[in-house]
């Protein structure tokens, strides 16, 4: 019975090795090309680190001042989407350097909360939607593994520096019209009769405080601007799906 189980054992070993060999690779060549092209489709969810300011000073409609403090937050992940083309030059054997200008289209859904209940109701709370689309043009350094039967999974990293198109003068909060992202992920690689698909899910941290911090001053409803001064800082971040089509 021991013997009979060895053999099942062995003989499915080989079937199983027999079959990968037997593997039909899709596109074989198409890691040898120095240079592609291709396009990128996906989704996104974009998030927003605040640096609230604390208690603030403020001088009332009858010439009185009040300390308040106004606590700021995006209350929520909000998604979006994003479409471009990419370039991509093969280095070697395992890596390859991107390109990829594309347009991120999205929004946050910030809160504005003031801790004083008995302050007035026009200083009590306030929401914004502050929408953004992006310009960007990704500069990404792949690394992937050896490519085995019809997929080839790698990471990468690089920088996206993006021009943010949104933003209207009597919003709350503005953002600055560029900031930079760094982007770090992971992907695969498929292989298919008749192109390569490519998942790839990246994180993008931003580099740069992208508040227009001068904004606030400029604003002519001076109820808003307890709102849109209760902020110093603001980094950008996101979390990307992409599919690559090559």
């Amino acid at each position: 019975m021991k013997s009979l189980f060895c053999f099942i054992l062995a003989s499915l070993l080989c079937a199983v090795s027999f079959a990968q060999d037997r593997t039909v690779q899709n596109r074989p060549y198409t890691d040898l090309r120095p240079f592609h092209f291709g396009i990128l489709v996906g989704t996104h969810v974009q998030d927003m680190e605040l640096l609230n300011v604390g208690p603030q000073t403020i001088t009332l409609d009858d010439g009185s001042t009040q300390s308040y403090t106004v606590t700021t937050d995006q209350d929520q992940w909000d998604n979006g989407f994003n479409v471009g083309v990419l370039g991509e030059a093969r280095l070697n054997d395992y890596f390859s350097f991107r390109i990829a200008p594309a347009l991120y289209f999205g929004s946050r859904h910030v809160t504005f909360r003031n801790n004083d209940a008995q302050a007035p109701d026009s200083l009590r709370s306030r929401t914004q939607n502050l929408k953004t689309i992006y310009i960007s043009c990704s500069a990404d350094l792949i690394y992937a593994s050896k490519r085995a039967g019809n997929h080839r999974p790698y990471i990468m990293a690089g920088l996206n520096p993006v021009i943010n198109l949104s933003g209207r003068n009597d919003d709350i909060l503005k953002l600055k019209r560029y900031d930079v992202f760094f982007e770090t992920g992971v992907g695969c690689d498929f292989y298919l009769p008749f192109f390569k698909l490519r998942p790839e899910l990246k994180f993008m941290f931003g580099l740069t405080n992208s508040l227009d911090t001068g904004h606030a001053a400029r604003l002519r409803d001076a109820a808003m601007r307890p709102f849109a001064s209760s902020v110093s800082q603001a980094h950008s971040k996101m979390i990307v799906l992409t599919f690559y089509f090559e």
